[in-house]
């Protein structure tokens, strides 16, 4: 097996940031440098993006970073970090993924924690320690890389406009985020799937048919909570 190490660095990119994430960042910098150099790019720009000088966030530089991560994939989210989500929505086809990727999982050695198995870093560590050369190349190229290519799409100006409308008429506000950051974890995507492209040879590609339309399923939840009279609820995916 040719060595993916540098997934696991990846991965960590994606899970909920801490006070050292922008060491994370250094890292995986690091990681790509000598083989992927767009990749190494995007990370380089997402970092000097940081509000950070140093290898930890301060404390109120901590919650700026966080806030966009939850507007960005939790809360009102741009899209979601659960790859079958973005693929099949709520289809039974979804459901075969979370069945066979917890046996990989568990083959694997990977900890789910509190997360479902499509979960993006979970996955990307899955890739790091699978063994089956064909099946990850398979994975990625059906599955992880044009789920991927649809996550960045939803960080485009036209969706953007899309969503912020549609969340205006059920919110008074909006989450606020800083303008130069709102949607800075578009590169880290973006990074991620330079690196699938030289791994897999990976080409742009429509995406299949019965993949999620994420924003129009956030907004159908949302018609549907307003004529009952709920609140709007966070949506992930999950």
């Amino acid at each position: 097996m040719s060595s993916r190490t540098h997934y696991d660095a990846l991965a960590a990119l994606f899970d909920y940031p801490d006070r050292d994430y922008p060491a994370r960042v250094g890292a995986a910098c690091g990681a790509v440098a000598a083989r992927y150099g767009e990749a190494a790019g995007l990370l380089e720009a997402f970092g000097r993006n940081l509000p950070a000088t140093g290898g930890a966030f301060t404390p109120e530089a901590l919650d700026e970073v966080q806030e966009i991560f939850t507007r960005s994939f939790d809360v009102q989210a741009i899209t979601t970090l659960s790859v079958g989500y973005v693929m099949f929505g709520d289809d039974y086809k979804r459901g075969e993924l979370l069945v066979n990727l917890n046996r990989e999982h568990a083959s694997a050695g990977v900890e789910c924690g509190t997360e479902l198995p499509d979960h993006l870093p979970t996955v990307l560590r899955l890739i790091a320690r699978w063994t089956d050369e064909a099946l990850v190349a398979e994975f990625v190229e059906e599955i992880l890389g044009p789920a991927v290519e649809q996550m960045i799409g939803e960080f485009g100006p036209e969706r953007t406009v899309q969503r912020n409308g549609m969340y205006r008429q059920h919110y008074r506000t909006l989450i606020a985020s800083s303008p130069d950051r709102s949607t800075m974890f578009r590169e880290l995507l973006a990074a991620l799937q330079a690196v699938f492209k030289e791994d897999f040879q990976l080409a742009t590609r429509e995406p299949p048919e019965g993949t999620s339309d994420f924003l129009g399923s956030i907004g159908r939840e949302l018609d549907i909570e307003l004529q009952e009279g709920r609140p709007a609820k966070a949506r992930s995916g999950s």
